[in-house]
């Protein structure tokens, strides 16, 4: 699996616990620790927890592992790294506070959306499908 399609992934699994303001930050042109960061925010410490539980889970499921882990005791900002892809779950005060964004900002940026928008509930089909929007292009979700 490419570092690209884990990154989409570890996007869909944030989405499934209503993470907010997810981009995910292509570093393959930049000297940087990995291909890519996925940045996502959160209301609380337990949505915190949630969805990097989430990622945890699916990414078990689908035969990748964690090699390291942070944050799981303060829970405003777990990092989550699977080498090539580092996952960074923050409480929105606290990715305000640490702007990754602005740090990575020669990053590429690429947006991620809930087709229906983060303040609507997802509508699924009699499949269990869902529209997933990654920066200009959608795809379809299971």
């Amino acid at each position: 699996m490419t570092s690209r399609t884990l990154a989409k992934k570890i996007a869909d699994l944030v989405l499934t616990k209503k993470a907010s303001n997810i981009v995910l930050l292509d570093l393959r042109k930049l000297s940087a620790p990995a291909d890519f960061f996925v940045l996502c925010s959160a209301d609380s410490d337990t949505q915190v927890k949630a969805i990097a539980d989430a990622v945890r889970d699916g990414t078990d499921r689908i035969g990748v592992s964690l090699w390291h882990s942070e944050g799981f005791r303060a829970l405003t900002w777990v990092l989550l790294d699977y080498v090539d892809v580092v996952v960074h779950v923050f409480k929105r005060e606290a990715r305000t506070f640490y702007n990754l964004e602005r740090l990575w900002g020669d990053a590429k940026f690429i947006p991620v959306h809930d087709e229906l928008g983060e303040h609507q509930s997802r509508v699924r089909s009699p499949k269990g499908v869902a529209r997933v929007t990654v920066g200009r292009r959608s795809r379809t979700k299971s």
